[in-house]
C-alpha cells in the first residue's frame, strides 16, 4: 500500500506538468472532516511496536489561490493504534504475565501544513496533498514479569521486557502525503475518499528522542514445558544483559469524509442591479432542548437544522443550547433533536417567521425519555481524585443485561436506567478493583428527577491490601451463595481473570451473638462456599484461600454480653478479601 501511494504521487506530479488550467474565479476556501482506518507499518507494527490496525479522524482546511488549482492546507488528525496483548505463559514451576500500567494503545495527534493541488472535471475531482508538521505521541506502558520457584522453594521475580519512554510520550517531526478523490453533491458540498502515508522524520525533537523504546532480555532457548521440567535460573533461558530497541511511527491511512467549499465573492465592474422586491432580513436561529418531564436543560442532544440546501448538526451544551445558526437566510427549515435513540418534537420555520422583529429566532425542543440518566464519576478510592480511562460495567439485576463504558477525561460515564429497576456498577480493568455499587430507580419520581449520580471508587491492586466486599449477604444460619451475592462474586472472577498473578484470601466474619465455635464453623463454611463458586467459574483453586474467622475479628466493641444495636452487629458481619500475592 505504501509503495502504491508513493508511486501514484510521482505519476500524478508528472502528469500535472502538462495539465492546463483556466483560472476563472477567485480562489476558494474549503473545510472537511474525515474518519477511517489506520494501518501501522514496519517495525512499529511488527515485534517492537506491536501496534494493531486502529482508527483515525480529523479535519482539514485548504485555501486555493486564483484559479483554484494550487493551494495551501492545514491538516489536524487523531490516530489510535491498539497495542497487541501479550499472552500469559505457564510452566511447571512458574509463569510469565503481562502488566499494563495505562491504556493499551498508541495515541497520536498530528498537526501539519503544506501544498495542495486539485484537478476537477464535472462532478469528479482529484486532490494531491503533501504536509509537514509535528506528531504528538502517547505510548502504552507495560512490562512482562517472569515469576518462578526454584528447587529450594525460593520465589524469583524478573522483568524480562518493559517499555522505556519518558512520561510515556514524545514529540516528532512528521511528513504526510496522499490522494483525495472527490464527488460533488452540490456546487459547494463534496464527499470523498482518501489514502495517505504518515511517517515521523529524524531521531529527536527538541533534544528528546522521538522513538518508542523497549528494554528486553532476549530469549536464548525455549522455556520448560514438561511436567517434570522446571526453571532453576532464568538466565538459562534469557540473556542477562538487556537490549534497548526502538521504533518510529509510520502508517498508511484510508478514510472517507465530507467537505464544504465556501462560495467565493467575485468582483464585478457592473453596477449592482436594484431589486424591486422587498428583502427579508437574515436572522440567527438559537435552539434550546429541555427534558419534557422535569423542564431541565438537556445536554448531549444532537440537534439538526436543515433546509433544502443546507444542514447544520451540533450537540447541546450544559445549558441545553445547540450551536447557533447565524445569518440564516429566510427559508423553510426543519429542526429536530435526538438523544439515546429517542427523537425530540419537530419544529418547522417558514419565511414568514423571519419577518418578525428582532435578530434571533428562539426555538425550544422537548425530549421525552422516561428513563433516568446515571451520571457516574471514577475516583481514586482513598483520595477521591478524579481518574479517567477506567472501564465500567453496568448490570441490570432483573435481566442480567450488561453494558460497558470507559470514563472520559473528566472521569465521567453515563448510562440510561429504566424506571423501577435495580443495577450494579463496577470498575473492570486490569490492575484495579472497585466495590460493586448498587443503583436503584425504585421509589424515584421521573417527573421530578432526571439525573442519578454516583462516585465509583477505584483502587490499585497491591500485595497485603485488605478490602471489605460490600453487598455479599447470606440467608440466616445458611452458607449457600444467593443470586444477589453471585453478582458480586462475578466481579471478583473478572478481577482474577484480568490479573493472572493475583492470589487472594477470601474470609468471612460474624457478629458476637451465638456460640463462638458455631460462629467459627459457619464463617468457614461461608468462605468456602464463596471459594467454591469462584472455582466453578474457572479460577484455579491454588489461587484462593478460604478462611473463616467467626467473631474473632470484630470491628467494634460489640463482644459477648455487650448490648449493641443491629447496625453495630451488621458492621461485624462482613466478607473481606486480602491480596496474598500480586
Amino acid at each position: 500500500m505504501k509503495t502504491f501511494i508513493l508511486t501514484s504521487l510521482a505519476l500524478l506530479i508528472s502528469l500535472m506538468t502538462f495539465a492546463q488550467s483556466t483560472p476563472s474565479d477567485k480562489g476558494k476556501w474549503q473545510i472537511g472532516a474525515f474518519g477511517g482506518i489506520s494501518l501501522p507499518q514496519g517495525s512499529y507494527q511488527d515485534t517492537l511496536g506491536r501496534a494493531h490496525t486502529g482508527f483515525l479522524g480529523g479535519l482539514f482546511i485548504d485555501k486555493y489561490f486564483s484559479g483554484n488549482t494550487f493551494g495551501l492546507g492545514i491538516d489536524a488528525r487523531y490516530l489510535q493504534h491498539p497495542s497487541r496483548s501479550f499472552d500469559s505463559v505457564f510452566f511447571s514451576n512458574g509463569y510469565i504475565a503481562p502488566v499494563y500500567h495505562n491504556q493499551q494503545a498508541f495515541k497520536h495527534l498530528a498537526v501539519s501544513i503544506g501544498p495542495t493541488y486539485q484537478f476537477r472535471k464535472n462532478n469528479l475531482g482529484l486532490e494531491l496533498y503533501a504536509r509537514g508538521g509535528v506528531l504528538f505521541q502517547r505510548f502504552p506502558q507495560y512490562e512482562q514479569i517472569l515469576t518462578y520457584t526454584d528447587g529450594s522453594g525460593t520465589t524469583h521475580t524478573t522483568t524480562i521486557l518493559q517499555t522505556q519512554n519518558n512520561n510515556n510520550r514524545a514529540n516528532a517531526w512528521m511528513a504526510l502525503g496522499g490522494l483525495r478523490f472527490n464527488y460533488a453533491l452540490t456546487s459547494q458540498l463534496d464527499i470523498f475518499v482518501q489514502a495517505d502515508y504518515l511517517t515521523t522524520i529524524g531521531n529527536q525533537f527538541g533534544g528528546q528522542s522521538s522513538a518508542f523504546h523497549i528494554e528486553q532480555h532476549p530469549a536464548i532457548q525455549s522455556l520448560p514445558n514438561g511436567p517434570k521440567e522446571f526453571m532453576e535460573d532464568w538466565q538459562q533461558y534469557y540473556m542477562g544483559e538487556p537490549i534497548i530497541s526502538k521504533t518510529f511511527v509510520q502508517s498508511v491511512n484510508i478514510a472517507a469524509g465530507i467537505k464544504y467549499r465556501l462560495p467565493s465573492k467575485a468582483k464585478s465592474s457592473q453596477a449592482p442591479i436594484q431589486s424591486t422586491q422587498s428583502v427579508v432580513a437574515e436572522k440567527n436561529i438559537q435552539v434550546v432542548v429541555k427534558d419534557e418531564q422535569t423542564g431541565l436543560a438537556l445536554s448531549g442532544v444532537t440537534v439538526t437544522i436543515k433546509n433544502a440546501r443546507d444542514k447544520r448538526t451540533s450537540l447541546t451544551n450544559s445549558h441545553g443550547e445547540a450551536e447557533n445558526f447565524d445569518h440564516a437566510p429566510a427559508d423553510h427549515y426543519l429542526i429536530q433533536g435526538e438523544k439515546n435513540g429517542i427523537q425530540t418534537n419537530q419544529i418547522q420555520l417558514s419565511p414568514d417567521d423571519f419577518k418578525i422583529n428582532g435578530s434571533t429566532l428562539f426555538v425550544e425542543l422537548r425530549h421525552n425519555d422516561p428513563r433516568f440518566t446515571l451520571v457516574g464519576t471514577t475516583v481514586e478510592c482513598d483520595t477521591t481524585t478524579i481518574i479517567s480511562g477506567i472501564n465500567t460495567t453496568l448490570t441490570q439485576n432483573q435481566t442480567q443485561d450488561n453494558m460497558s463504558q470507559i470514563s472520559d477525561q473528566e472521569g465521567k460515564f453515563i448510562y440510561q436506567l429504566d424506571q423501577h429497576a435495580d443495577y450494579y456498577v463496577v470498575a473492570n480493568q486490569a490492575g484495579k478493583y472497585s466495590q460493586t455499587e448498587q443503583v436503584s430507580t425504585r421509589g424515584l419520581n421521573r417527573s421530578k428527577t432526571l439525573y442519578v449520580t454516583l462516585k465509583l471508587g477505584v483502587c490499585d491492586l497491591q500485595t497485603g491490601v485488605n478490602w471489605i466486599v460490600k453487598n455479599i449477604h447470606y440467608d440466616f444460619d445458611k452458607s449457600h451463595i444467593r443470586p444477589d451475592a453471585a453478582l458480586i462474586l462475578n466481579n471478583i472472577v473478572s478481577i482474577l481473570k484480568q490479573n493472572p498473578s493475583l492470589r487472594i484470601e477470601l474470609s468471612s466474619h460474624t457478629d458476637s451473638r451465638g456460640n463462638d465455635q458455631y460462629n467459627m464453623t459457619l464463617s468457614q463454611n461461608r468462605a468456602q462456599a464463596a471459594v467454591d463458586y469462584l472455582v466453578s467459574k474457572g479460577i484455579d483453586r491454588s489461587r484462593l484461600v478460604a478462611k473463616g474467622y467467626g467473631e474473632s475479628r470484630l470491628l467494634n466493641n460489640c463482644g459477648n454480653a455487650v448490648n449493641c444495636s443491629e447496625a453495630q452487629h451488621q458492621e461485624n458481619r462482613r466478607t473481606e478479601i486480602k491480596i496474598l500475592q500480586y
